[in-house]
């Protein structure tokens, strides 16, 4: 050995048997490398399953926040719409929430969250950032039943913007469409004219937009037109409205008499 230890005469039969018993050793540690390789691939995969959930955890809460904040801020837009059209009125207004709908074939009706407990009284206007949506005709201590100007039932006088005319908005049960009544077939009225509120029957704010002239139709034989009104309202989509004092402010008694109605 010492003699091997200096001059390396056994170095080539190592190296032989080396060569020999290295497929030994490399079968026997398969086991252990498999082994090895499978703990480190489970674990891997784990980790990667428990990863992907949480990802998809915090996905869905961002994409809640998101819709939040949408909803936040389209209502935040409604709000300043809102506040804008007050100011454009000069009665006292005040902001209430829509909390029902009943919209049946002939009846448009919705309930807000203000009643008597608020100073709403039956026959008040209701208004939103667009327009002239309805009337009170049912008020409790805390909410109130508001008819809708498209109600079969209801009537509002108007007149176009652009020369003064008179005319009755009358409602047709479909939230889209009002009805001019009785204008002979040459009155001067055109597709797009703004039509506003008259002030006529002391119910709503005198030149407060109702709607635009969507269609006018001519029947032979039929001394009137056949009139129809876009309304300038968010009669389907509104969440909050305004609920008007016209009269308060000029000194006048708000009106007793019977709610303006299509006869």
């Amino acid at each position: 050995m010492t003699v091997d230890h200096k001059q390396n005469h056994l170095e080539s039969v190592r190296s032989i048997l080396s060569t020999l018993v290295y497929p030994l050793q490399y079968v026997v540690n398969i086991p252990v490398a498999a082994t090895h390789w499978f703990s480190d691939n489970v674990v891997t995969r784990k980790e990667l399953l428990e990863e992907n959930a949480r990802l998809n955890e915090e996905h869905l809460k961002l994409n809640s926040r998101l819709q939040r904040f949408t909803i936040l801020e389209e209502e935040n837009k409604r709000l300043r719409e809102l506040l804008e059209s007050s100011l454009e009125l000069s009665e006292r207004v005040l902001v209430a929430d829509l909390i029902d709908v009943d919209l049946g074939p002939f009846r448009r009706q919705i309930i807000i969250n203000k009643g008597l407990n608020q100073g709403a009284y039956d026959g008040q206007p209701i208004v939103d950032a667009s327009g002239i949506m309805g009337q009170i005709i049912h008020v409790g201590p805390f909410s109130s039943t508001v008819l809708l100007i498209t109600d079969p039932t209801h009537a509002l006088p108007v007149q176009i913007n652009r020369n003064g005319l008179r005319a009755i908005a009358v409602g047709t049960g479909q939230d889209s469409v009002l009805s001019l009544e009785h204008l002979p077939t040459n009155a001067d009225i055109r597709e797009g004219d703004l039509i506003v509120s008259s002030g006529l029957g002391h119910h709503f704010p005198r030149g407060y937009p109702v709607g635009t002239i969507s269609k006018i139709a001519l029947v032979p034989g039929d001394p009137f037109s056949r009139v129809s009104v876009q309304p300038s309202a968010n009669l389907g989509k509104s969440r909050e409205v305004l609920l008007v004092w016209p009269f308060e402010q000029s000194g006048e008694k708000k009106p007793d008499d019977d709610l303006v109605a299509n006869p």
